[in-house]
């Protein structure tokens, strides 16, 4: 009977360790997670969805998947009545951006300490689907700065596996899946035991075609950047405002660049009523730098900015990008980038990258990584008026 007894109450403690200890682990480690949450302390408000896609899109649901996944990481989210008052009040119709004017009173008269500002950029149901999304955390009061910026591009056909397991087909499944990563990352961002982003460095196929680098840009420096309208070529709708996200985002990575929110370089655009289809002046450019008070103005003309819809095709991205500096008033920084989807693919598609967004996101981080090199590793230094990158 000893015996017997003694096995039971050995079975119970195995028993207690494998179902009670975890779950004890388990409640453990969210309340951390809330009190880690507790101490940030932040109050948000999510903007609509702003459409780059040029397709309808479920721009509510996108949104509200986006509230839901916040709230459940313990965030404070304005509520949707209030938000709406606001806007009203204050004629909100740009979604794509805050102006300082918005941003202080987002901060004084609602208490809300960042806006959450989402582009949605490519949005296809057809098979295999496609999906791109940029989101944005800008901070609130007298000076409006981007807190944290991420983006995704992908499609169901990525990652297919073998047999084709890693197929998907159902658009709201990786609609959730593109979302749950961007969630994932501000959360990232907000934990203080965060020490930032990991710069993955990109492969030389996205390497510029031809670059020019000017001596007066030094990688030692840390500049603040203005990035200005692009100029849209391609037949794709959008393509500037969306490759200008692209351009943010990457150079946003890099602790040299400080990059001006959007909304404020547009509201300065139209303080000066400066309109301009063939591209940023130095007279257009000195009045910007004034106004903004920035090192750097960047801009670009975008020729070609290409997705597919379908099992067959091929995205493309062609871009001519400037870089003005303020003090010499002259180019310091000068590229050509052309990509497709396939380059340097030979066998069974691997490595093939199915959405411009992906494709843009590598060309547009390379030419940031070059940026911030020494300037001897790149051609072209000497004067020249433009080279190849090696």
């Amino acid at each position: 009977m000893t015996l017997l007894t003694n096995f039971l109450n050995k079975a119970i403690i195995v028993l207690l360790i494998l179902f009670v200890f975890p779950g004890f682990l388990h409640a453990q480690e969210v309340a951390e997670r809330k009190s880690r949450i507790t101490e940030r302390n932040f109050h948000i408000a999510v903007f609509p969805v702003q459409n780059l896609s040029g397709t309808a899109a479920p721009l509510k649901e996108i949104r509200q998947a986006i509230i839901e996944r916040l709230r459940r990481q313990g965030l404070s989210i304005l509520e949707e009545e209030a938000l709406e008052k606001f806007m009203m009040k204050y004629r909100i119709r740009y979604v794509g951006g805050i102006d300082r004017g918005i941003a202080k009173a987002f901060r004084e008269e609602m208490g809300i300490q960042g806006v959450l500002i989402t582009s949605l950029a490519l949005y296809s149901e057809v098979n295999f689907p496609r999906v791109a999304l940029t989101s944005r955390l800008v901070s609130t009061g007298h000076s409006p700065s981007i807190l944290w910026i991420d983006g995704r591009g992908m499609a169901g056909d990525d990652s297919p596996g073998i047999l084709g397991l890693g197929l998907v087909e159902d658009p709201k499944a990786l609609l959730k899946k593109a979302i749950g990563k961007l969630t994932g990352s501000v959360e990232v961002y907000l934990d203080k035991k965060s020490k930032g982003e990991n710069v993955k460095s990109v492969k030389r196929k996205f390497r510029p075609k031809v670059s020019y680098r000017s001596e007066v840009l030094d990688p030692n420096s840390k500049y603040t950047v203005a990035v200005a309208p692009f100029l849209n070529f391609s037949g794709r709708r959008n393509a500037g405002e969306i490759l200008e996200l692209q351009f943010i985002r990457n150079l946003k990575k890099f602790e040299q660049f400080d990059v001006v929110e959007p909304g404020v370089v547009r509201q300065q655009l139209l303080a000066l009523r400066m309109i301009a289809p063939e591209g940023i002046s130095l007279a257009n450019a000195d009045d910007l730098f004034a106004s903004l008070n920035v090192d750097l103005i960047l801009t670009a003309n975008v020729f070609e900015y290409q997705d597919y819809q379908g099992v067959f095709g091929n995205p493309k991205v062609d871009f001519l990008v400037q870089l003005i500096e303020k003090k010499s008033r002259s180019v310091v920084w000068s590229a050509v980038s052309h990509n497709e989807g396939d380059d340097g693919v030979f066998f069974f598609d691997r490595g093939k990258v199915n959405t411009a967004h992906a494709m843009a996101s590598q060309m547009t981080q390379w030419i940031g990584e070059k940026l911030i090199e020494h300037s001897k590793t790149v051609q072209g230094t000497k004067g020249s008026n433009s080279s190849e990158v090696r």
